[in-house]
C-alpha cells in the first residue's frame, strides 16, 4: 500500500474572502466546484450536503488547501482554535520574506497572534488568524532566506 499527502480542508464562513487571502499570500486557485448529491452525502456523511469548493496549490505544488463554504446544512460558528487545542491545529507556510507575508496579511486585518518569535537563528515565525478564525503559521527559513 501506497500513501500521499493529498490536501488539508477547511470550512470557511465566506469563501471568496478566504481565497483573496491565501491567493495574496501566493496560493494559486487549481479549482472550484459546487458540489451536492448522494455521493457528497455519503462520502462527508452529511445528508443534503451542499457546498462551494476551491482548490488552492502552493506555487511549487508541494501542497493544497481546499476551503470550503456550506450551502446546506447551514455552517455551524464555534469558537476559534486555541494554539493548545486536542484536533485540527493550523495550516502552516513556509516564506521567502515574513515581513511582506505579514503586510499582505495585514491588508486582510489578519494580525499575528502577539508578534513574531525567532527560533535558534534558524526560523523568524509567527501564527495569526486568517479569515474564519484559520489560524495559520508564517515562517521563514533564515538559512535559505536571511
Amino acid at each position: 500500500m501506497t500513501i500521499a499527502f493529498e490536501n488539508v480542508g477547511i470550512a470557511v464562513r465566506d469563501l471568496e474572502e478566504a481565497i483573496a487571502f491565501f491567493a495574496d499570500l501566493g496560493l494559486e486557485v487549481i479549482g472550484r466546484d459546487t458540489v451536492s448529491g448522494e455521493w457528497t452525502d455519503t462520502a462527508v456523511g452529511l445528508d443534503g450536503n451542499h457546498a462551494r469548493i476551491v482548490m488552492l496549490g502552493t506555487p511549487d505544488g508541494s501542497g493544497r488547501l481546499e476551503l470550503f463554504e456550506y450551502i446546506h446544512p447551514q455552517a455551524i460558528e464555534t469558537s476559534p482554535t486555541l494554539p493548545n487545542e486536542i484536533g485540527m491545529h493550523r495550516v502552516a507556510f513556509s516564506v521567502d520574506d515574513l515581513d511582506a507575508a505579514l503586510a499582505t496579511a495585514a491588508r486582510h486585518g489578519c494580525l499575528p497572534l502577539r508578534g513574531v518569535a525567532e527560533y535558534e537563528g534558524i526560523y523568524r515565525l509567527t501564527y495569526l488568524r486568517g479569515p474564519s478564525g484559520i489560524l495559520v503559521m508564517l515562517a521563514q527559513d533564515l538559512r535559505k532566506n536571511p
